[in-house]
């Protein structure tokens, strides 16, 4: 496949390759060059997890938070 660079520096992905590879508009891409060949891959987003770690305020820790939740656990 090929493609026409603009005079803008730009280039058009083709559909067939964007779609095999899950890149979808606002994806965000890293270029280098290997070799004398031009080299773009996707830059991972952040792990959900991420995003929210540090949000729960557990001043009193996890068993008290999760008490707060469900009510306390009584052992037999």
């Amino acid at each position: 496949m090929k493609a026409v660079v603009s005079e803008k520096g730009q280039v058009t992905i083709p559909k067939q390759v964007r779609d095999r590879l899950g890149i979808e508009p606002g994806q965000e891409l890293d270029f280098t060059d290997e070799d004398g060949r031009l080299v773009a891959r996707k830059v991972q987003d952040r792990n959900p997890l991420d995003a929210v770690y540090g949000l729960l305020d557990l001043r009193g820790g996890t068993d008290a938070y999760l008490d707060d939740l469900r009510g306390p656990v009584e052992l037999p």
